[in-house]
């Protein structure tokens, strides 16, 4: 089966099958300040979620085997422009991400980091295309016969083969713990943990991604956002907020400021997300 489920757009489940959206779900939010900005999106609901997913589907390839792995700089401060930056700025060797057709895979090449992680967030399942797992490298992908997503297994993969700067995409605190003791446990190794798709994320998540995490974003999480408020080093995007958690995570975030060449003017005013979940 060619299967692959997304959550996106207002974070509604949609199911991919054999390059067509074959299901749409209710989305949870109606108004994101990204879709609009980019795309014009003033109203989400499943009749636009279906056509943006087909139009992703037929410009780039998504969930399927003409897939583009490749692109550049899209948003100013999402989490793959600064792993992007980071791997420019030699401060990461690889990055551990998701991508449909793949599952869990790893990365060395700042515009692939770019080309995976900028446009398809929230993937929650994926079936193998062989195509993408033979373009991207089989030896990179950690489960070509399955694409499944594990990203712990993942950053193991990425220490085997002999990284030591690793960055990690990864949506809870929980595994954000994880990633932290698997650092613990292989010195000379650094772990950055990049926390993504954070909307309805739990209270007690919230409070392990800023215990353990590096760089968080807030898109429209209540919790996240009240922990960043309280406890972020720095803090970046007014709509959608962008937070360095730890030294090294501010450090990465002010890496991706000196590389853009722009100073960075807070907007008070930014139109925000219609709720926080």
């Amino acid at each position: 089966m060619d299967e692959h489920v997304i959550e996106g757009l207002g974070r509604a489940r949609i199911v991919v099958r054999d390059g067509k959206v074959a299901e749409v779900g209710e989305p949870l939010l109606t108004y994101c300040p990204i879709f609009d900005k980019h795309r014009g999106i003033k109203r989400i609901d499943r009749d636009v979620i279906a056509r943006n997913i087909q139009f992703r589907i037929d410009d780039f390839g998504m969930c399927t085997p003409r897939r583009v792995l490749k692109m550049k700089d899209f948003l100013s401060f999402g989490i793959s422009e600064i792993i992007c930056t980071a791997m420019r700025q030699k401060k990461v060797d690889v990055a551990v991400l998701v991508c449909e057709g793949c599952g869990t895979l790893l990365v060395t090449d700042p515009d692939m980091v770019q080309g995976i992680g900028g446009r398809v967030s929230g993937l929650v399942s994926t079936t193998p295309i062989p195509e993408l797992i033979d373009k991207v490298g089989r030896e990179y992908v950690l489960d070509p016969a399955t694409a499944r997503i594990d990203q712990v297994e993942g950053v193991k993969k990425a220490i085997g083969m002999g990284f030591k700067n690793i960055a990690v995409s990864i949506i809870d605190g929980t595994t954000a713990k994880k990633m932290k003791q698997l650092e613990a446990d292989n010195p000379g190794v650094n772990v950055y943990t990049f926390i993504v798709h954070t909307t309805g994320m739990s209270k007690e998540e919230a409070s392990l991604v800023f215990d353990y995490a590096d760089v968080s974003t807030g898109c429209a999480s209540k919790y996240i956002r009240e922990e960043g408020a309280k406890r972020a080093l720095c803090k970046v995007g007014d709509s959608i907020p962008i937070y360095g958690i730890t030294p090294r995570g501010k450090e990465l975030i002010e890496e991706r400021i000196r590389f853009m060449g722009r100073p960075i003017v807070p907007k008070p005013d930014a139109p925000q997300p219609d709720r926080l979940l």
